[in-house]
């Protein structure tokens, strides 16, 4: 008895001998465990450096929101006009389909969807260019700066274009024209156009966002009507080589059978031509025109200043973690 006591004595912090069989990782994780209590000391501590930081990233928010200019949306509902069409050309590439393909001609019975063919023409760059050049939309979409709503102008940047001598001026890397090429000027303009088609009923939006309302409404009507006037005359260009081709055709046979379907061919290719050409809304149909909105789409001034807060008070707080892990180690 008295020579355990002694022992207890001897080693007053070896109370138990399973403490010797302990691995040296075991202390190392009882070192490394994280203390929830400790964090919100260590919090707490550095609460200034997290509300300075807070401060900082808000007031760099709201001056950030303030310094951007409205932007407007409008926006037009469009439905295909190829609806109405449908069943006299699905009828007639039924009826001729097989002989038409053997002679070369296509009756739109099949392949890609009209409406989709559309949609893509209005978002590739040979139509969007071809937009820009002959609307001369150059200036107003690369140099626009913000819009006066009392003389109802778009403001350009003095920076890129200089107003009164119509000269471009903006700053470019050595070996370029300060003259915005095709390709800037696509970029640009898909930022501004989006187009949104319902899964329910097939209606589709097109929207231009700009600076100006009124511009924004003006380029969402020049669009509808491009689109269509582009989509029929490639339709009518189309009709009048498969007449040629089916004429040139009658020409080099000399069987009755084959030269009656290739004149019902023409039959129907003509009347096609005939309605194509008296029909204006060829691709789409206008279900509810845009309007100059009156309402700005952006900036979310707001949410932006949320967001700036929230960054802000996250890096604090980061800021203070990252000391308390180095301190703690040392």
């Amino acid at each position: 008895m008295l020579a355990n006591k002694a022992s207890i004595h001897l080693f007053p912090n070896l109370n138990m001998a399973d403490n010797y069989n302990l691995p040296p990782q075991a202390y190392h994780q009882q070192d490394d465990e994280i203390d929830l209590k400790e964090l919100f000391i260590a919090l707490w501590k550095g609460k200034w450096i997290i509300i300075f930081t807070t401060f900082v990233f808000a007031v760099g928010g709201v001056l950030y929101a303030l310094s951007q200019p409205n932007t407007y949306k409008a926006e037009a509902v469009l439905a295909s006009a190829n609806d109405n069409k449908s069943g006299g050309l699905a009828g007639m590439a039924a009826q001729f389909g097989g002989l038409a393909s053997l002679a070369g001609i296509n009756l739109g019975g099949g392949g890609t969807d009209s409406k989709a063919m559309a949609l893509a023409i209005l978002q590739s760059r040979q139509f969007i260019n071809a937009f820009i050049n002959k609307y001369d939309l150059m200036v107003p979409l690369m140099a626009g700066e913000k819009w006066s709503e009392s003389t109802d102008t778009l403001q350009l940047n003095p920076e890129l274009y200089d107003a009164q001598r119509k000269t471009w001026v903006r700053e470019v890397e050595p070996g370029k024209s300060p003259i915005p090429t095709d390709w800037e000027a696509y970029k640009e303009f898909k930022k501004l156009i989006a187009v949104s088609e319902s899964k329910d009923n097939g209606l589709v939006t097109l929207s231009i966002t700009h600076l100006s309302p009124t511009i924004a409404k003006q380029w969402v009507d020049w669009l509808v009507i491009d689109l269509n006037a582009w989509v029929k005359k490639e339709s009518l260009d189309e009709t009048r080589r498969n007449i040629g081709y089916l004429e040139e055709q009658i020409q080099k046979t000399s069987i009755s059978d084959m030269q009656s379907v290739f004149y019902q061919l023409i039959e129907e290719q003509t009347k096609n031509l005939m309605l194509a050409q008296v029909q204006d809304e060829f691709a789409f149909k206008t279900i509810d025109p845009a309007v100059v909105p009156e309402e700005k789409a952006g900036p979310k001034r707001a949410l932006i200043c949320v967001l700036a807060v929230l960054l802000g008070g996250m890096l604090g707080m980061g800021i203070v973690l990252i000391r308390f892990a180095f301190t703690k180690k040392d």
